[in-house]
């Protein structure tokens, strides 16, 4: 008796296993289209988006193209090929897909832009991001906390960076952070000795820390002799490692030239880590893991015939449409916060920032 039981038991196992495949088969492939494996939070967001899908019962094809345009382009239209059921990409140049994307349309393969607008195309369906603005202005405020600005202090000597000209979020990254800072540069309260103010001036290349250092190091060996920098805008963290190297090696970092306030973005494990040893001021923490649940929801939405949930239909014109977008809300990080926000949440555990 005992022997039939179990017998009927593992078969019940069976066909239910086998009903559960059918049904994601039944759902389909997600094409994922991410830009690099060079950045932990990418690696992060395709992770989470891979773990959610399968939850929901979806195959997915995740593809990164190290920051590679051809790359990206043929990965893409390699899953277009494959029939592919909805793609969601995170472009690295987001003008360089229109033609691809067309081929999608044709094929009725609705696209989603994540969290990179895709600039240029009428078939870009939806856009789930973060309040990219809100991330610029955040960055701005650490800075103009650690400074004093709101107290009256300075004047202060500042630098700014800005990510890549060809990603359409580091012109809002700057301008939210600029929309802060703007007005100190003015009244004089923050100077920039360097002069370079401009995006098209202070922009990063596909947001390279190698290359932020070398400007860096080009910055402080033209403009500061005496003189020191007390601050630097950075819109993400692995400039601000590349900022932060530069100033060590001219001897910033030590009690009698301490290193300037420096802000970033991601909370990548290598700058948590350099926050908590007093390095690093700032960052802001988008969490990809409420990012992959909103796309998600999209494409569950946009598969089963239905309007996703949006609340922002006015901000991220492409330059053929406007994209009704779902903005998710930053969270700066600091010294004081940094276990509260990112330990506590789970999004990393302890050990891995110690």
């Amino acid at each position: 008796m005992t022997t039939f039981k179990t017998t009927l038991a593992a078969l019940a196992i069976g066909i239910m296993s086998m009903v559960s495949t059918a049904d994601a088969a039944d759902k389909g492939t997600v094409g994922i289209s991410m830009p690099t494996k060079s950045s932990a939070r990418w690696i992060a967001d395709g992770d989470n988006m891979v773990k959610v899908l399968k939850e929901k019962g979806y195959g997915t094809d995740l593809q990164y193209a190290e920051d590679d345009i051809p790359n990206q382009l043929a990965q893409v239209e390699g899953m277009i090929s494959k029939d592919v059921k909805i793609l969601v990409i995170a472009a690295i140049d987001g003008t360089t897909l229109t033609s691809a994307l067309q081929k999608a349309a044709d094929k009725g393969i609705k696209v989603i832009a994540y969290d990179r607008l895709i600039r240029g195309s009428k078939n870009v369906s939806y856009y789930a991001t973060f309040d990219n603005f809100q991330v610029g202005v955040e960055q701005a405020q650490t800075l103009e906390t650690g400074l004093g600005l709101k107290e009256g202090k300075g004047p202060f000597n500042i630098e700014l960076f800005a990510g890549s000209p060809d990603d359409n979020n580091a012109g809002f990254f700057f301008n939210g952070a600029m929309s802060v800072l703007n007005p100190y540069i003015k009244s004089g309260k923050l100077v920039v000795k360097s002069g370079q103010t401009a995006f098209d001036k202070v922009a990063t290349l596909r947001w390279d820390g190698a290359t932020a250092q070398a400007r860096m190091d080009a910055i402080l060996s033209g403009y500061y002799g005496k003189d020191k920098v007390n601050a630097v805008l950075s819109p993400y963290d692995g400039i601000s490692m590349g900022i932060l190297s530069s100033l060590k090696a001219v001897g910033y970092g030590t009690k009698d030239q301490p290193l300037p306030f420096v802000s970033g973005q991601d909370s990548e494990v290598p700058s948590v880590k350099s926050i908590i040893k007093g390095e690093q001021y700032s960052t802001i923490f988008k969490d990809t893991r409420e990012l992959a649940k909103v796309t998600v929801n999209m494409i569950d939405a946009v598969l089963s015939g239905k309007e996703p949930e949006v609340n922002d239909t006015k901000t991220y014109d492409n330059g053929v449409k406007v994209v009704p977008s779902y903005l998710l809300k930053p969270v700066i990080v600091d010294k004081s916060n940094w276990q509260h926000v990112l330990v506590d949440s789970g999004y990393y555990k302890l050990n891995q920032l110690q």
